[in-house]
This record gives structure tokens, C-alpha cells and sequence, in this order.
């Protein structure tokens, strides 16, 4: 076959896919699924601070902190739903619930986090082109590590054996990347966004200092926003981390490009309820705006499709996701 044909074959892959997944309805939206989606975590928002002020100077509050942490990660995927324009067809609908549960809710920036996070999904893994590669902490490849000095050096041939702990901080460092793009006003609603920034956080910390003494309120934040750190960070650990990672002198057509850089994870309800629909990473980048909902049962169209086509289709256990993933940064890291 000659290189135009197989060029032309690739593109044609993904249209052929696209065509099955649309014959079955997978991509029609779901806006009851979602409608209750939102009710039930507006109740447990508003009972988990209900709860808070209940319990008052007390240690048990540890508990509310961590219940919270769930509760906060869970709109940050209905969040991430919303930015996909996976809930309803209006995209002012989907704007008004990233903006309350991301900016009011939860204290995120939703336009930055949608520019930023678009551009991740036009270019997974690309040691260049990925806003969640390049120029992070971590190092990815071993050309990126060769480049680090003095203490970036040191955490890089560390960075596996780091990795978790360093998660704990990824809520604080997602609020400070929110409120850098807001003074520079690099979001399109800067006014809007602003505001609810502002009042979640001036809500937030009032809450605190209203119910708990000084001391006892700064436990709380660590342990709130560390473990929602956490379960964010370890909820996207799995998906791109140790996999495939083009570089500029790469050719891959969309398919492959999502697929080769993307794993899924195996599991019942409780994963796809835990980790958002995020464990079926392959399917959500190959069709971003599917509903969460429909995505395990687009899962085997496109195993099924892939095996057709030769393409390597990468499931594992989260475990075995998480191994994965650390031994890719142990290796980078020390080389």
C-alpha cells in the first residue's frame, strides 16, 4: 500500500467508528441522568456543610473534611462533564453548570480549566503540545529530565517514590493556577468567573473561621484540600501516565493518537462511580462529548474496533495502573 493510501485508510478508521457509535446512540445526550446527577450531589454539597456546622469544634470534623474532599472531587467531574458539553445540547446550560460547580463550587477556574484541558485532549501525551506534560513538575521523558538542575534534578531521580505525596497539594496549585489566569484575565468570562471565585473562597474560609477555632480550621483545610487533591490526582493518574508519547516528528492519525496514549481502567460500578467515567479514557477521548453514562457501553464497539483495525487497546486494573504509571517515572527519572 502506498503512504497516501495508508493515510487515507487511517483517516477513513476513525469516520468508520464514528459512524457506528452514532448508529447505536451513543453520542445522544442524556439530560435526565445528568439532572439527577445534580440534585443528588446539591444535596450532599449543601448536607456536608449542614454536617459542618453541626458537629462544631470538634474532631470529628476530620470526617467532614474527608466526606467533603468526595463530595468536592465528584463536581469536579460533573465539572469536567460540563466542559465536554456532555450534559445538554445548549452550551449556555453546560457553561452555567461548570461555572457553579467548578468556580462557586469547588473554587476552579472553569474556563481556564476547559482552554487548558481542550488542548490536552487535542495532543495527549505530546511531549510539546500537552499543557499536562510540558512544563510540569514531573518528569516525563528522559530528553526533559536532562534539562533539570539542582533541586528539580534531585526530585526528578525521586519523582516515583514522590508522586503521591505530592498530590496532596494538587487542589492548592489547581486554586493558584485559577486565580493567576483570573488576574490575567485569560478566561472569557473574567467578570462572572471572578465573582464566583471570589465568593467561594470568602464563603469558604468564613465557614471555617465562623464554626472552628483558628488552629482546628487550618487542620481542616490541610486535610479537606489535600485528600481532594488526592482523589483528583489519583483519578487521573491512571489515564495517560507510562503511556505512548508522541513527539513533533511523530505522524499518528486521530484514532491512534487517542488510543496509543490513553488506558483504560477495568472495573464494576464503584470504579466508573469513583473515578467519573474517567476509567474509560480511551472512549472518552476518541468521543469527547458521549456522555458519561453511555461510555461503558461504547467500550465494546471500540475494543472490538481496534482489534479489527491491529490497533493496541490498553486495559489494566487500577492497581495495575498505578504500577504502570510509577515505573514509567522511576525509569525516566533515573535515567
Amino acid at each position: 500500500m502506498q503512504p497516501a493510501e495508508t493515510g487515507v485508510r487511517a483517516r477513513s478508521d476513525y469516520s468508520e467508528l464514528l459512524g457506528r457509535v452514532k448508529e447505536a446512540g451513543l453520542l445522544h445526550r442524556r439530560p435526565v441522568y445528568y439532572l439527577v446527577r445534580i440534585a443528588v450531589l446539591a444535596l450532599l454539597f449543601a448536607g456536608g456543610w449542614v454536617v459542618f456546622a453541626l458537629v462544631g469544634p470538634s474532631w470529628w470534623q476530620l470526617a467532614v473534611a474527608a466526606a467533603l474532599a468526595v463530595v468536592f472531587a465528584q463536581l469536579g467531574f460533573l465539572g469536567h462533564d460540563a466542559g465536554h458539553r456532555q450534559l445538554f445540547r445548549s452550551r449556555r446550560a453546560n457553561d452555567v453548570v461548570g461555572f457553579l460547580s467548578g468556580n462557586l463550587g469547588i473554587g476552579l477556574s472553569f474556563g481556564w480549566w476547559v482552554d487548558k484541558h481542550n488542548r490536552h485532549h487535542a495532543n495527549p501525551n505530546h511531549e510539546d503540545r500537552d499543557p499536562d506534560v510540558s512544563g510540569s513538575a514531573i518528569v516525563f521523558t528522559e530528553t526533559d529530565g536532562r534539562t533539570r538542575r539542582g533541586l528539580a534534578k534531585v526530585f526528578a531521580r525521586h519523582q516515583a517514590s514522590l508522586f503521591f505525596p505530592l498530590l496532596l497539594l494538587e487542589a492548592v496549585a489547581l486554586k493558584v493556577a485559577s486565580l493567576r489566569a483570573l488576574l490575567r484575565n485569560d478566561v472569557k468570562r473574567p467578570r462572572l468567573e471572578t465573582l464566583l471565585f471570589g465568593l467561594h473562597l470568602a464563603g469558604y474560609v468564613t465557614a471555617l473561621l465562623l464554626v472552628l477555632p483558628p488552629w482546628q480550621a487550618l487542620v481542616f483545610l490541610a486535610v479537606h484540600q489535600g485528600l481532594l487533591g488526592l482523589y483528583l490526582g489519583c483519578s487521573f493518574a491512571p489515564n495517560h501516565k507510562g503511556m505512548a508519547m508522541p513527539s513533533k516528528d511523530d505522524d499518528l492519525d486521530f484514532l491512534r493518537r487517542q488510543v496509543l496514549t490513553s488506558r483504560n481502567v477495568r472495573g464494576g460500578w464503584l470504579v466508573d462511580l469513583a473515578l467519573g467515567g474517567l476509567n474509560y479514557q480511551i472512549e472518552h477521548h476518541l468521543f469527547p462529548s458521549m456522555p458519561r453514562s453511555n461510555l461503558r457501553r461504547a467500550q465494546p464497539l471500540v475494543r472490538a474496533f481496534c482489534a479489527e483495525r491491529g490497533v493496541p487497546y490498553l486495559e489494566s486494573t487500577l492497581l495495575g495502573s498505578y504500577g504502570q504509571a510509577l515505573r514509567h517515572l522511576r525509569t525516566v527519572g533515573q535515567a
